[in-house]
């Protein structure tokens, strides 16, 4: 044998083992609907992104639902997607800098919608959808804290996300029957998004410590190599994000098993 090979099977046994998600134990799949980003909306209507309004079309639809959870400044508990609200509310300051009732004096995309709280939404919804819940990880797992003391209170179908492997990890901790859900891209944008953290999130390097039960990736990277491997040497369900048009749906299909759509209403 030649004295690479022992290295070499080293290696790949310990990136099989760094990327596999949960193998055991694991929660029922999501269901098989597609699933509408951040709720029915068009930012140009009265329905906006993150509002009451698009998710109501969304459950009326029987499209499943994508939001976003963070923290206000008196530890709320708010549905929207930014950290800033320079895009949605033109207010160039951080969601956390404002309680709860002073967001109610912003509205999104200049409509009569307002930032929602997280129980509001899951009110309105009522278990008539199943949600998929990204938590915005920002300072430490309050956020996984109180957003999952709510969830406790509800009885539909829903699953948590995230980008930051944290979130899955206090979720492994302390609610290992939640279904979980790693987030990802190639990251490899205009933004400059290289270096030695993001290869790791690219590659799904955290999955070890996560063990998550789906990967959430951009729809983009159709053939990136971990979120492949997990899929079909893992059995790991894949989640599309966040497919724009009717033929991007359609390129993706056999790479994905379920997928988040905005911006056109998806066919068979």
């Amino acid at each position: 044998m030649k004295k690479w090979v022992p290295a070499a099977l080293a290696a790949t046994g310990a990136y099989l083992y760094s990327i596999s998600p949960r193998l055991s134990e694991r929660p029922a799949r999501l269901p098989q609907v597609y699933y509408a980003h951040r709720g029915l909306h068009d930012n140009l209507t009265d329905a906006p992104e993150n509002s009451l309004a698009a998710f109501e079309k969304a459950a009326e639809a029987g499209y499943g639902i994508e939001l976003d959870v963070q923290l206000t400044r008196d530890g709320q508990v708010v549905v929207v997607h930014d950290f800033s609200l320079k895009r949605l509310c033109q207010v160039d300051r951080p969601v956390d800098s404002f309680t709860y009732e002073e967001l109610q004096e912003l509205p999104i995309y200049g409509s009569s919608q307002r930032i929602p709280l997280f129980a509001e939404v899951l009110k309105l919804v009522a278990g008539r959808v199943p949600l998929i819940v990204e938590l915005k990880y920002k300072n430490g797992s309050k956020i996984c804290e109180k957003a999952q003391e709510i969830l406790n209170g509800y009885t539909g179908v829903y699953c948590v996300e995230s980008f930051h492997p944290q979130v899955l990890r206090w979720y492994r901790q302390n609610y290992p029957h939640i279904c979980r859900g790693q987030l990802s891209m190639n990251y490899q944008r205009e933004d400059g998004s290289r270096g030695a953290q993001f290869f790791v999130m690219r590659h799904l390097l955290t999955n070890f410590l996560t063990r998550p039960d789906f990967i959430a990736y951009d729809c983009r990277a159709m053939h990136a190599v971990s979120k492949t491997i997990c899929r079909n040497l893992f059995g790991c369900p894949l989640v599309a994000w966040t497919v724009k048009c009717q033929a991007q749906l359609d390129a993706c299909r056999k790479h994905f098993d379920y997928f988040i759509f905005e911006g056109f209403v998806p066919r068979d």
